[in-house]
């Protein structure tokens, strides 16, 4: 790579909620990239398609690595196992070897990876104590890592936002989990794309964490009175129980949101963190947003937007808002 050449990137998961958005903003800032996909026929619906290097193959395959790593600089990690089976952290750990394996053999100098931010110490919930373990793996391959780590993430298509946005419109009324008093730390799906756009091209071997956040530390109760009004919704009525366990939870959630149980379930199970920032190191390296993070009403006025019949596609429009790359249940 020359002095004047933005780094070659390989976004692996694509065709996912952060992935179809990262392509076109990668794109846009003249990076030459690359997609590794299990499929390019569901790719070649995206308006960047023609765009970008297509490496159809398996993340699990070394063959399949090798071909889609070749001559790449950052290799974006946006891969995960979470589809409602029960060994999703072992594959979860499988994969992450394999890929920071090849990485390292390729001759990669950076991955990118996201992950959800989690307090320190204590017995985490299975989604998040996964979430770090491939974080983890990442760094220990030899290859220098950035991670990412991340709360709720706000932008339609993002399964947390969806639970937040199903959950405030069907219940004017609800009984809910004593985890609503939780503090956390949400950031908009804009700024989330802007610290991993700028995390590609951080000087020197960089191998940490970072924790990125938006202005507002909130409870999941003040987010549901927050959508609301910003949705023009009348204030829901909250009512806390100590009895409803995760599990319990997760089929309560099941049932009034249009989530996946397999998605949901994880997510709420993590919900019994408090997940706020530590640290806002990544501003010192890459730097906060054009014109700062984005507040929590902005982000959902945001999500809210471009709320047609036709879903336009991913690049074409704010990535808040729901695209043609998001699943049929979001939005």
């Amino acid at each position: 790579m020359t002095s004047d050449q933005q780094p070659r990137v390989l976004v692996t998961g694509a065709t996912g909620y952060i992935g179809s958005r990262l392509v076109p903003v990668l794109l846009a800032d003249d990076h030459r990239v690359r997609v590794l996909t299990r499929s390019a026929d569901r790719l070649r619906a995206r308006n960047w398609a023609d765009d970008v290097e297509v490496v159809e193959g398996d993340a699990t395959s070394r063959q399949d690595l090798e071909t889609a790593l070749a001559d790449v600089d950052v290799a974006y990690y946006l891969l995960h196992s979470m589809d409602g089976k029960d060994d999703f952290e072992h594959r979860d750990r499988e994969l992450a070897r394999t890929f920071g394996l090849a990485a390292q053999e390729a001759g990669v100098r950076r991955i990118v990876y996201l992950s959800g931010l989690h307090p320190d110490g204590g017995q985490l919930s299975t989604h998040l104590a996964s979430r770090v373990e491939v974080g983890d793996l990442l760094m220990a391959s030899g290859v220098p890592t950035v991670v990412l780590q991340a709360a709720i993430i706000i932008g339609s298509g993002s399964a947390s936002f969806e639970m937040l946005r199903h959950l405030t419109k069907k219940l004017p009324v609800m009984v809910t989990p004593k985890w609503v008093d939780n503090r956390i730390q949400p950031i908009a799906i804009s700024d989330i794309l802007h610290y991993l756009v700028g995390a590609a091209t951080i000087e020197g071997e960089v191998n940490r964490t970072f924790d990125v956040g938006g202005p507002e530390v909130l409870t999941y109760s003040e987010m549901i009175q927050r959508y609301a009004a910003a949705a023009g919704l009348r204030p829901r009525t909250i009512r806390t129980v100590p009895v409803l366990t995760p599990s319990l939870a997760s089929h309560w959630v099941g049932l009034v949101t249009p989530v996946p149980a397999g998605i949901a379930k994880p997510l709420v199970g993590s919900l019994i963190h408090e997940v706020v920032c530590q640290e806002n190191d990544i501003d010192d390296v890459v730097g906060p947003p054009a014109g700062g993070p984005t507040a929590f009403d902005d982000a959902v006025r945001a999500a809210l937007g471009g709320q047609g019949k036709e879903r336009p596609e991913p690049g074409t429009v704010d990535p808040a808002q729901i695209t043609a790359a998001d699943p049929d249940w979001a939005g």
